[in-house]
C-alpha cells in the first residue's frame, strides 16, 4: 500500500513524451496519482496523452534550444507549483557510419541527445533540488557497449551517463538524487525505425543485437525506480550484471559484428536515412 501511495501528488516533467518510452511513462505515473507535465515535438500526440493523464499540461518543446526548454520548465512550475521528478528522455537516433558518414546525423544527434539533457538540467535542476527531489536521465546500454553504425548515438548516451554522474554528485547536498536509465531495444517506435534500414539488415549480428523487449519491461524500472529514487534503472535485468564487465565485453562485441560489416557499411554510406524523430530541421547537412 505504502508503494501505491509513494507517488500520489508528486509533480513530474518528461521531456520526449509524444511516444515511446516517454507517453508510456506519463500514462504510468498518472495511474500512479502523479501529477504529469509533458513536452515533445508532436503537438497532436502531445494532446491525446494530456487528455489521457487527466488533462495533464503540455507543451511543444525542442529540447536542443535552450530558450524553448527554459519557457518549458518555467510554465510547468507555474502550473504545477514546483517539481519533484525530472524524466530526461527526449532522445534521437540514426545510423551512422564515422568514416564517410553524413555529419549533419552527428551534429543532430549530439544536440538533442546531450545537448537536450543538458538543457534540461540547466532550467529544472534548481526547481527539483530539495529532500525528496529526483532527476532521471534516460541513457541506454549504448553507453556501455558500442556497435557499428551506433557511433553517433553511443556517444550520446555515454554522454549522458557522464551528465547523471556528475549531477548525482552536485545535487546532493541539497538532498535531491540522481537516476541513470539503461535499456537495450525496447519496443519502440524509435528503435523500430532504427534497425528498418538496408545497412542494418546488411549485418547478421543486428538481428540479435536489434532485439526486441517489450515495453511494458522498460516502464516497470522506471517506475521502480523513480518510486526508490535509483542512482541506476536497468532493462532487462540481466544488464545489471553486465554493465561493470563493460570493458571485457567490448572485445566480443567487436568480434561478433565483423561478419558482413564492410558491405553494411558500404550500402549505409550511401543510404539515405530519417531520424528516428522527425526533427524541427532535417540535419541531413
Amino acid at each position: 500500500m505504502e508503494q501505491s501511495r509513494a507517488l500520489v501528488g508528486k509533480r513530474v516533467l518528461i521531456t520526449g513524451a509524444a511516444r515511446g518510452i516517454g507517453a508510456a511513462l506519463a500514462q504510468r505515473l498518472h495511474e500512479r496519482g502523479a501529477r504529469i507535465a509533458v513536452v515533445g515535438l508532436e503537438a497532436d500526440k502531445l494532446e491525446t496523452l494530456g487528455k489521457e493523464c487527466g488533462g495533464a499540461p503540455w507543451q511543444v518543446c525542442d529540447v536542443a534550444d535552450r530558450q524553448d526548454v527554459r519557457t518549458a520548465v518555467a510554465k510547468t512550475v507555474d502550473v504545477l507549483g514546483g517539481l519533484d521528478i525530472v524524466v530526461a528522455n527526449a532522445g534521437i537516433a540514426a545510423q551512422l557510419p564515422l568514416a564517410g558518414g553524413t555529419p549533419g546525423i552527428m551534429d543532430r544527434i549530439i544536440g538533442v541527445n546531450v545537448m537536450g539533457v543538458y538543457n534540461t538540467i540547466w532550467a529544472a535542476a534548481p526547481h527539483v533540488s530539495h529532500p525528496g527531489g529526483y532527476v532521471v536521465l534516460v541513457s541506454s546500454f549504448a553507453a556501455a557497449i558500442h556497435l557499428p553504425l551506433m557511433g553517433a548515438y553511443s556517444a550520446s548516451k555515454a554522454a549522458v551517463e557522464a551528465l547523471g554522474n556528475t549531477l548525482r554528485i552536485e545535487l546532493r547536498p541539497s538532498g535531491a538524487k540522481v537516476g541513470v536509465a539503461y535499456f537495450a531495444e525496447l519496443d519502440t517506435d524509435m528503435t523500430r525505425r532504427g534497425y528498418d534500414t538496408r545497412a542494418a539488415r546488411a549485418l547478421p549480428a543486428a538481428r540479435f543485437i536489434g532485439r526486441k523487449r517489450p515495453l511494458e519491461m522498460g516502464i516497470d524500472a522506471l517506475e521502480r525506480g523513480i518510486r526508490r529514487r535509483s542512482r541506476r534503472i536497468v532493462a532487462p535485468r540481466w544488464m545489471t550484471g553486465a554493465l561493470p564487465f563493460r570493458m571485457a565485453i567490448q572485445p566480443i562485441a567487436e568480434r561478433v559484428t565483423q561478419p558482413g560489416l564492410a558491405r553494411a557499411l558500404e550500402i549505409a554510406r550511401e543510404e539515405q536515412v530519417s531520424f528516428t524523430t522527425a526533427q524541427p530541421d532535417d540535419g541531413d547537412d
